[in-house]
């Protein structure tokens, strides 16, 4: 009869750490698995135009940015406040375009370079002529799949 005493002299157990390497593994494989990390770093100012019929792409590695807008204010002392074009993570100027494409499909495998897409995220106060000569030149590229990154419109109602 000794587990019934009345005097409450009975300490709690320890509590067991031996599980806590386990849970720490879990997390850290979690956060592992489900976070994704910045391929390219903007160097250009982005606000994407709204639109309402938007659709989302369906296999996200096959696609090839192409950003445009004014540089961010650390980067205007060199390179102005007009619109520039950055591919990966470096200023270029329309020309290089062609040589950016070539060497995207090279990265790829062969199977896959039909399904290949150019975004083209462009700075919504920017003018249509640099955005022409980008069209221009993937052309020439024979880069025809393009599409045009934007937001979604929230209604106001």
């Amino acid at each position: 009869m000794s587990k019934f005493r009345k005097n409450g002299s009975k300490e709690l157990p320890a509590i067991s750490t031996a599980s806590l390497p386990d849970v720490v593994f879990m997390l850290l494989f979690f956060f592992m698995t489900v976070t994704t990390m910045r391929e390219v770093t903007l160097m250009v100012r982005q606000t994407l135009p709204q639109a309402t019929e938007l659709n989302k792409l369906e296999k996200k590695s096959l696609v090839s940015y192409i950003y445009v807008g004014v540089p961010q204010p650390q980067f205007q002392r060199v390179f102005g406040n007009e619109p520039r074009i950055q591919l990966n993570d470096e200023f270029h100027e329309v020309g290089d375009i062609i040589d950016f494409i070539v060497a995207e499909r090279q990265a790829r495998d062969e199977a896959e370079i039909p399904f290949m897409i150019t975004s083209l995220k462009v700075d919504e106060y920017t003018k249509m002529k640099i955005v022409q000569d980008i069209k221009q030149e993937l052309r020439r590229a024979s880069a025809l799949h393009i599409n045009y990154s934007s937001r979604k419109r929230v209604e106001n109602n």
